[in-house]
């Protein structure tokens, strides 16, 4: 692979993971061109090696760049490419990291230059924490990038792009961005929302104190995912809105029918609510293991 110059524009966690991974996994044969908004945030790139590089805007990064990252959160996303696109050179990829695809690829679609080419991008790789503090290398290691792509771009760039991710130890796959938004409501986006509803269940109890002082592993590895980001949540749930409330309404429907059980005293029922949650799960878990 000859010598390429990759842009990352925003330098959180997936933005400054994804940097951490390319130095480690190509060193010279990528060069990783950087650029935050806050000074302290690009001196903390560079210290930690996320970067060879920073920019002082946005529009220098991407101007000798091969692959662009677009690393900010989802409502960002389009005023940062906008800025940017302008500023390519010919035959350059734009891509992102974005947990939602259909809204960005809808606003972009008419703003995209024919010399230049969308293949979109979402690891599906985080932590509770967010920041570039909490970047890591291995971020990616075995977990999947789904890349969501135009028709029209050749097929020669889809695979250079697919092979500088799998540098990172990600597995690959494409979507379309119908369907990406639709699976990735139910595995991510609704268990999120969840996840921040038990906290607030527990807020409902008449002492919330006392209650959480004897909080254990169960409700503490259910609930992992509500200390995420609030700024980028808010920005996944405007942007894939039909698919997150009707998982939530489903999801609803299905509480209420456990509820109605449990007042009851439906043991059996009960008991094969558990029983096939257990059997469905493991048995996903295993053929995951087997992709």
């Amino acid at each position: 692979m000859n010598r390429i110059r990759v842009a990352i524009l925003g330098l959180g966690l997936i933005g400054g993971s994804l940097g951490m991974a390319l130095h480690k996994k190509a060193g010279d044969e990528i060069e990783v061109v950087g650029f935050a908004r806050r000074q302290a945030t690009a001196e903390l790139a560079l210290a930690m090696g996320a970067v060879d590089s920073m920019a002082q805007t946005a529009q220098e990064a991407v101007s000798e760049a091969d692959f662009v990252f677009i690393c900010t959160p989802v409502l960002q996303m389009l005023s940062m490419a906008e800025a940017v696109l302008p500023h390519m050179k010919p035959g350059s990829v734009l891509s992102d990291v974005g947990s939602t695809k259909s809204w960005f690829i809808e606003q972009l679609r008419a703003k995209l230059p024919p010399d230049i080419h969308y293949i979109g991008g979402h690891p599906m790789a985080g932590r509770e924490r967010s920041g570039l503090e909490a970047a890591q290398e291995d971020l990616f290691q075995d977990k999947w990038f789904i890349f969501t792509s135009f028709p029209d771009v050749p097929p020669e760039l889809f695979d250079k792009l697919r092979r500088l991710l799998t540098l990172t130890g990600a597995k690959t796959a494409q979507l379309d961005e119908t369907t990406h938004d639709r699976v990735t409501s139910v595995i991510s986006h609704v268990p999120h929302v969840v996840a921040a509803a038990l906290v607030h269940l527990l807020k409902k109890e008449k002492d919330t104190v006392l209650t959480a002082r004897f909080i254990g592993g169960g409700f503490r590895d259910t609930t992992r995912i509500a200390s995420s980001d609030a700024d980028m949540w808010a920005d996944i749930c405007v942007t894939n809105p039909a698919n997150i409330a009707s998982g939530l309404e489903s999801l609803a429907g299905l509480l209420l029918g456990a509820a109605e059980m449990i007042r009851a005293g439906d043991r059996q029922g009960i008991w094969e609510y558990f029983s096939q949650a257990k059997e469905l799960r493991e048995g996903l878990l295993e053929r995951e293991k087997d992709l």
